[in-house]
């Protein structure tokens, strides 16, 4: 950061005041301040999700040393600054030098801050907008098959009910016992069918929430499965050591995770490394609340993928890639998630697949 840059920080910051400053960091689009020379002033909590850096650790800094400053914005930021004119980009490619690349909804806007030409940046990121409705319906559909699944156990169970007693006293009448032997295969068929529709239904009881460390939860899933597998599975851990404690059930949420990572491990075949990952997600939306803070957790393995046909209904009751599989496991974490006000979002391609736990933190 040379001096000119370091002046320019600390005057933009004096200026804009606490107020300001928490009424930046309320925004869920990307903020940024620049001076006439794109040395980074000011960025809002939003800006420093998207560009994975600190406003302590940017501030100063040129533009150019986060993102790759190609024709398209180089132009945009001339054209605002020369004509002294707003302009506008919609769904520009950007990439930050870690790589990671976004499609952005771009606003420049010149200000005057004194006697010096500063350029106001705000970035709306295309991706995300898309995945908050996505999200959301996701959300409305998961609600939705509940209380059909609800309407359906009631409806099945109560036959089921009447076929069992019908059977048992069937049973009392018969004196051969190879013929009870055919009203004890009714019984436990129905018993199956009532244990079925109960897994349908997920988790009834209660959440007991208490202020839960989301590592330690991870830690006892590790254990679990490098015991289950007997050392054939191993599991890395990429943490944020950052992350809060947070209010949740701790047996739950390890349900959740036990389930997405026992799918891991069937993916691998037994066989290979999986990755536990934490992040924190700011102002992020889900199921159409946003929230302050949101917890990320990652499960990642790189086995052969999910088929592309399938991942739009893959949190669906019966819904399986494998052939013997009763497609429960992801359907009750996405119901507990749902319970926590969070949700679950899954990538997949061949050699990366990524489920991604999300919890709000706050509250």
């Amino acid at each position: 950061m040379n001096a000119m840059a370091d002046k320019s920080l600390k005057e933009a910051t004096s200026e804009l005041g606490d107020t300001s400053r928490m009424l930046l960091d309320q925004l869920a689009s990307c903020v940024v301040l620049l001076d006439e020379n794109r040395n980074i002033l000011v960025l809002n909590t939003a800006a420093e999700t998207l560009l994975e850096m600190s406003a302590a650790r940017i501030g100063g800094n040129d533009l150019a040393q986060v993102i790759d400053l190609d024709d398209t914005l180089d132009s945009l930021l001339i054209q605002a600054l020369e004509k002294n004119y707003p302009v506008v980009k919609r769904e520009l490619d950007v990439v930050l030098r870690s790589g990671q690349r976004y499609c952005l909804d771009l606003t420049v806007s010149p200000i005057n801050i004194g006697k010096a030409a500063h350029l106001l940046l705000e970035f709306t990121p295309v991706d995300r907008l898309n995945a908050i409705s996505e999200d959301e319906h996701m959300w409305q559909a998961q609600a939705s098959l509940r209380q059909i699944i609800r309407g359906l156990a009631h409806e099945v169970k109560n036959p089921l009910g009447g076929i069992r007693g019908a059977a048992q006293l069937l049973a009392r009448e018969l004196d051969a016992p190879t013929l009870r032997e055919y009203t004890d295969v009714i019984m436990e068929e129905v018993d199956r069918l009532r244990a079925l529709v109960d897994r349908l239904l997920g988790p009834r009881e209660r959440l007991h929430p208490r202020l839960v460390n989301i590592h330690e939860v991870l830690e006892r899933v590790k254990q679990l499965i490098e015991v289950e597998s007997a050392g054939t599975i191993s599991v890395a851990r990429d943490y944020d050591p950052s992350l809060p404690e947070f209010n949740a059930d701790p047996d739950q949420l390890t349900q959740v995770i036990l389930n997405i990572s026992r799918n891991a491990v069937q993916a691998l075949q037994g066989e290979g490394k999986i990755t536990f990952r934490t992040r924190a997600k700011r102002q992020y939306t889900l199921g159409g609340q946003r929230h302050k803070l949101v917890c990320a957790v990652d499960i990642i393995d790189p086995g052969p993928g999910i088929p592309e046909e399938i991942l739009p209904q893959l949190f669906l009751p019966m819904v399986s890639s494998r052939a013997r599989g009763a497609g429960l496991g992801l359907s009750i974490a996405q119901m507990i998630a749902n319970r926590h006000g969070g949700l679950i979002q899954c990538q997949s391609e061949p050699g990366d697949t990524c489920f991604t736990l999300l919890i709000p933190m706050e509250g």
